[in-house]
């Protein structure tokens, strides 16, 4: 299953490319707006990998970062985030350390898809990561969890198949009750969540959410007609006017569409 997830992944980023390329050609950004988004762009952005997510797949989104004007980065989880997401976000805090050391920059910003939300934000609640992030958006993470684990379980392939990370986002683990207990937003850091009504792997959706302050957006809640997967929260233009409205401290005003 992991095996036809990833082969998705890297057919949906490839087709995503290719797309972005014919747009550039036959609509090129207006300058204006390019100069607006890179003026703001004070942090590097960090584009953090979810489950099963090879790097490439998240080109098409750090493309638009950088079109934008951000210097950006693209994390992959350690094993493709099939193990322990403590220690993932431990792994994550030495690469943190890097981009800043590489770029001079006291904080960063964190754009993750999936399990990397639960990754970055394991990192600012219980690694100190709120001291070197300035900004938090999180596509499609199951932040209290997904019934999706639970019904691998279900189905009698154990304990989601014996995959670690499945097994801490299933609703109830002992991983999100330790991460959702207390503050769900600590630090000065500007948290926003973005989340689908589509979205096949995060069941309820609502549980994309977090509490205590954060920005919870759902993309269809301002474009009704949008259809949006979970891999498609990375692809998206409409998602991405959000995204890039959150790095500015903007209002929330997706372009409903954006290609």
């Amino acid at each position: 299953m992991l095996l036809r997830k990833t082969a998705l992944v890297l057919a949906l980023a490839t087709a995503a490319l290719l797309a972005s390329a014919a747009t550039a050609t036959a609509a090129p950004a207006a300058p204006a707006a390019t100069t607006q988004f890179a003026a703001a762009a004070a942090n590097p952005v960090i584009v953090v990998g979810g489950l099963s997510g090879v790097a490439v797949a998240y080109e098409p989104i750090a493309a638009r970062l950088r079109a934008d004007g951000y210097r950006t980065f693209i994390y992959q989880l350690p094993g493709l985030g099939l193990g322990d997401i403590p220690t993932s976000a431990r792994a994550f805090a030495g690469y943190v350390d890097q981009v800043r050391a590489s770029t001079g920059a006291a904080t960063v910003d964190v754009v993750a898809h999936s399990e990397g939300g639960l990754v970055s934000r394991y990192y600012l609640k219980r690694l100190g990561g709120t001291a070197t992030v300035g900004r938090y958006v999180s596509l499609g993470t199951p932040q209290y969890g997904t019934y999706v684990a639970n019904i691998v379980a279900f189905l009698g392939l154990g304990s989601c198949a014996g995959v670690v990370a499945c097994q801490q986002m299933t609703i109830g683990s002992a991983f999100l009750a330790d991460l959702n207990a207390g503050d769900d937003t600590p630090g000065a850091v500007r948290y926003t969540t973005i989340r689908t009504l589509q979205d096949e792997l995060v069941r309820p959706t609502g549980n994309a959410v977090v509490n205590d302050g954060a920005t919870n957006v759902l993309v269809q809640a301002y474009c009704p007609l949008r259809v949006v997967g979970h891999l498609g929260l990375v692809l998206d233009g409409t998602a991405y006017t959000i995204v890039r409205g959150a790095l500015v401290d903007g209002p929330v005003r997706p372009n409903c569409l954006a290609l």
